[in-house]
């Protein structure tokens, strides 16, 4: 753990939420980072907009929601928490270290959002601020244009045609709580839904929008 608070420029007062912020569920018997990757994703999604507010202050809503959307999306996530190789300071049980899960794209983004929360309570906003600002103004810098994600997309295809926003419900919610998978349908007034499935409910929400997109596009 030392070593990865040497990589992220931030000792922690409190070791025991930096060991929280690294326990997968996988760990039996144990607090997991679960409560603090909800609590980072939050925070983590009201910096990147003050950050992309400021940078692109000639743009409207709808282009900076798409920006914040590109960089608070899981890949994005990944490539940073890779970047500071949070995986190999990861706590598992044997299932999920036998299953490769230092290295699954899942947990990595899930540990980066817990590790946001744990400094935010640690060390408060000014903290995450000096770790996530200089990083993602780099990265939103990366992002010539507003990039259109599948949920956009098809939210701006219904209003093109004066419909209802795309309404997406989540039907199913499966496997151990490491490794969960969503079933989630979406649907746009007056056309079949597309159901699709992913190990979040995000993923299992754009898969399903690109599905329906593709399919409208298409006239089924």
């Amino acid at each position: 753990m030392s070593s990865l608070e040497q990589r992220i420029g931030y000792q922690f007062k409190d070791a025991g939420l930096l060991k929280l912020a690294l326990t997968h569920p996988s760990v039996h018997n144990q607090r997991s980072n679960q409560r603090l990757e909800f609590l980072g994703d939050s925070i983590l999604g009201a910096v990147v907009a003050k950050i992309i507010y400021d940078m692109f202050p000639k743009e409207q809503e709808g282009e900076l929601a798409r920006r914040q959307a590109a960089l608070v999306c899981g890949d994005t996530l990944t490539k940073v928490a890779r970047e500071l190789n949070i995986g190999e300071a990861l706590d598992f049980g044997l299932s999920e270290v036998q299953a490769g899960g230092h290295n699954t794209a899942s947990n990595l983004e899930d540990a980066l959002e817990a590790l946001v929360g744990a400094m935010y309570l640690d060390g408060g906003m000014e903290t995450v601020e000096a770790f996530l600002v200089p990083r993602w103004k780099e990265l939103a810098k990366s992002i010539q244009s507003p990039p259109k994600d599948s949920k956009t997309a098809l939210q701006e295809w219904a209003q093109a045609r004066a419909l209802p926003v795309p309404s997406y419900t989540m039907l199913d919610a499966t496997g151990p709580s490491h490794a969960p998978i969503f079933t989630i349908e979406v649907s746009v007034q007056g056309y079949p839904p597309a159901q699709a499935k992913g190990n979040s409910k995000r993923v299992a929400e754009q898969t399903a929008a690109q599905s329906l997109l593709e399919a409208l596009n298409n006239g089924k």
